[in-house]
């Protein structure tokens, strides 16, 4: 069953695919990805089609299921992988996080793999489960670039409600100064979402470190403030 399901996956992504669209999708991207060139709202409705076929499973078999498309690197399959993963939301348990932690640590190579399985996977468990956002805390460490920025990018959702506001600072205390262009933006964009709810307590943050944060994750963090408050943050 499980092969049959991937197989026919891969069948129809290959069926729906065109060049122009592998062509232009690449372009998002600095690094070579690997697209088979489907459009993202086809990607989507082949992800709920199949879906509506293993909704019976067992949630331990549909994540294997996930893990096997994973496998393939193909962005499209990941982009399914993980909207199976989150459909699952309701079912999810602490023990789960390895697993995500592993997707996170094997398959995820690019900007879009990282905020797809962050921003809802990833955001929602931690939701769920607070008592793991110690462990994003950990990865802001990692040798990992992908690991640094979805520390950041997992609370992108979760910030936008107005939750976890210290554990926000926290992160971006501990990726301040990071070298990593993409991790910059990462942080950058989780306090951006944190000034919705709490604009004076972003806004104090980033003047307080402004001297040492980097231009890119400044711009990003001010990008939804008033004008007069963005000038004063751009000044040096």
């Amino acid at each position: 069953m499980r092969d049959d399901v991937v197989t026919s996956v891969r069948r129809e992504l290959m069926e729906k695919a065109d060049f122009r669209t592998r062509e232009s999708g690449q372009r998002f991207f600095r690094e070579e990805v690997s697209l088979h060139g489907v459009k993202a709202s086809v990607v989507r409705d082949i992800a709920k089609k199949r879906l509506r076929e293993i909704y019976g499973m067992e949630k331990e078999e549909i994540f294997a299921l996930c893990e096997e498309l994973l496998r393939s690197d193909y962005s499209e399959e990941a982009f399914i992988a993980f909207e199976w993963a989150y459909s699952l939301r309701k079912k999810y348990e602490p023990s789960d996080f390895a697993v995500f932690e592993s997707w996170l640590s094997q398959y995820v190579n690019n900007w879009a793999k990282c905020d797809t399985l962050c921003n809802h996977t990833l955001g929602t468990f931690v939701e769920i489960y607070p008592e793991y956002l110690d462990n994003l805390k950990g990865w802001t460490a990692s040798d990992n670039r992908w690991l640094r920025r979805a520390a950041a990018v997992t609370l992108i959702l979760p910030a936008r409600k107005g939750l976890f506001l210290e554990e926000v600072f926290e992160i971006a205390d501990l990726l301040l100064e990071d070298g990593d262009d993409l991790v910059r933006k990462g942080y950058g964009w989780l306090l951006k979402e944190a000034s919705k709810s709490h604009r004076q307590e972003v806004f104090d943050y980033v003047m307080e470190n402004k001297g040492r944060m980097p231009r890119t994750a400044l711009r990003y963090a001010i990008e939804k403030m008033p004008e007069d408050l963005r000038r004063q943050a751009m000044e040096r």
